[in-house]
């Protein structure tokens, strides 16, 4: 049996806190009444993703998640296989989501996560919602790998950091939210920065590529000068995902798209 068609497509990729742009995205996208019928992310794109798909508004997601300190995203943790957990992420989560299926969204989801055992792309789309979710941004060695029916899983941005893939072929009509340009870095003093620093190189090797195939291509060259670890920026970084897409929206060429398809 051939999988649904949709009509509108977004793919959110990660970023760390750079994902509160996906919000702003979302938010100017809905003011010009583009809702998206289908949504696939990776790591802070999973995260900003299953909020929207529950039914939760940008602005009251942005609210949600900006509330928590970094100590409450993220937990010390015993550095064995990872320094940090993210207790917190999943205790927001749990709090809030009505969804505990992946089958309970308002709006269909898939989540790109990495496979470390068979070291492969996974795509969850079916099931229980948190931990895949949870190994979606789990960034390797800053955070613990989630195992999930005997299965290490972590961030989904390492081999699939904009998962266009399990879309498609599904979707008339994709756009791309990328918020992970790298820019130059001065200090790299200490081995979370030198981590976050090596993720942030390793998302961004095939985002050339990939942005051609969409219809419509978000990517704030802005997003440069904030970290992927600082939800305290949280305001900042959605108004910057916000006006990249209000200015998107603008351009004669992208207006005529939208009216044809809207």
């Amino acid at each position: 049996m051939p999988e649904e068609m949709y009509n509108t497509g977004l793919v959110l990729s990660g970023g760390g806190t750079r994902g509160f742009a996906h919000l702003g995205v979302l938010q100017a996208l809905n003011e010009e009444s583009v809702y998206p019928d289908v949504i696939a992310g990776a790591s802070a794109g999973a995260l900003a993703g299953v909020m929207y798909c529950d039914g939760i508004s940008p602005r009251e997601a942005l609210k949600i998640m900006k509330g928590s300190s970094r100590l409450n995203y993220m937990k010390p943790t015993m550095p064995r296989d990872g320094l940090l957990q993210l207790s917190g992420i999943k205790k927001i989560l749990e709090d809030h989501l009505h969804a505990k299926t992946f089958g309970d969204l308002k709006v269909p989801l898939y989540v790109s996560a990495t496979d470390l055992n068979n070291g492969k792309p996974v795509y969850f789309s079916s099931g229980p919602l948190l931990d895949p979710i949870i190994a979606s941004a789990s960034i390797p060695v800053l955070f613990k790998p989630v195992i999930i029916d005997n299965i290490h899983y972590v961030d989904g941005g390492v081999l699939d950091n904009l998962p266009l893939r399990p879309i498609e072929k599904l979707c008339r009509f994709t756009i791309g939210s990328f918020v992970n340009p790298v820019g130059k870095e001065e200090s790299l003093t200490s081995l979370i920065k030198i981590t976050e620093r090596t993720f942030m190189i390793m998302m961004a090797k095939e985002v050339t590529e990939k942005s051609k195939k969409f219809d419509i291509f978000i990517s704030p060259q802005e997003l440069k000068n904030y970290g992927i670890l600082s939800p305290d920026e949280a305001d900042a970084v959605f108004k910057i995902g916000y006006k990249a897409t209000k200015d998107k929206l603008k351009e004669p060429e992208v207006r005529q798209l939208i009216a044809s398809r809207f």
